[in-house]
């Protein structure tokens, strides 16, 4: 769907909505990969979620320094919050499960693909227009604070952890999930854009999914070595 005809279908939405159903066939591809499905099923091994770790731990490291760098531009401004970043989570799980591993270092063109489309958000913003980078931050972190709990949780109940290395999942800041998410949407809605530019904002949170898409395929690859 190109821009103008995105604009004609989203004119009536509020954004967040436009975002959410704009994006739903990528989204429901993304979630439906093999990946994901034999992770919420338990039947993936250790290795496989470290995998998974280095990968998203290079992705959380660009969007949190563009988020950051980028803080005082409207679009920007209207979601940020530090409470949301997953950085040291993520180090602090890959502590965890992969004590020796070196959590700079990922092997993963796919993931080399995502920082980049980041980066490529950054310069928008820069630029002057941060409805990317608010494409980028939606993906990922109203999906941790949906879908990603339920990982957290098939994770603590797979390996026993007692709620160790799922520092990821925990928004202990975030009392009461729902509400901040509703609240999260409600500012993104006060937001004044046209209906171009609502069409900007989702066709990038569609190539998001995509791109989470692409690295859940990646990792899909080695689903014989990952099988518990």
């Amino acid at each position: 769907m190109t821009i103008t005809d995105t604009a004609l279908v989203e004119s009536t939405l509020s954004l967040s909505t436009a975002m959410r159903e704009g994006s739903r066939a990528e989204h429901e591809a993304a979630e439906g990969s093999s990946f994901m499905a034999e992770l919420l099923e338990g039947a993936l091994n250790e290795q496989a979620y470290v995998d998974y770790l280095l990968r998203y731990r290079a992705v959380y490291a660009a969007l949190e320094t563009a988020v950051r760098r980028h803080a005082a531009d409207p679009m920007v401004a209207a979601v940020h919050d530090p409470v949301l970043e997953r950085l040291a989570a993520i180090d602090a799980d890959l502590a965890h499960w992969a004590p020796d591993a070196d959590p700079t270092l990922v092997e993963s063109a796919t993931t080399a693909a995502y920082v980049a489309r980041i980066e490529h958000a950054a310069t928008k913003a820069a630029l002057g227009w941060g409805g990317a980078l608010v494409a980028h931050h939606y993906t990922r972190y109203l999906g941790d604070l949906s879908g990603g709990q339920a990982i957290g949780r098939v994770l603590d109940r797979t390996f026993e952890l007692g709620g160790s290395g799922i520092a990821f999942y925990d928004f202990t800041a975030i009392a009461k999930p729902k509400l901040y998410k509703d609240a999260y949407r409600a500012r993104l809605d006060a937001l004044v854009l046209d209906a171009a530019d609502v069409a900007r904002v989702v066709d990038e949170v569609k190539v998001v999914f995509g791109l989470n898409q692409a690295v859940f395929v990646e990792l899909g690859a080695n689903l014989p070595s990952y099988r518990r």
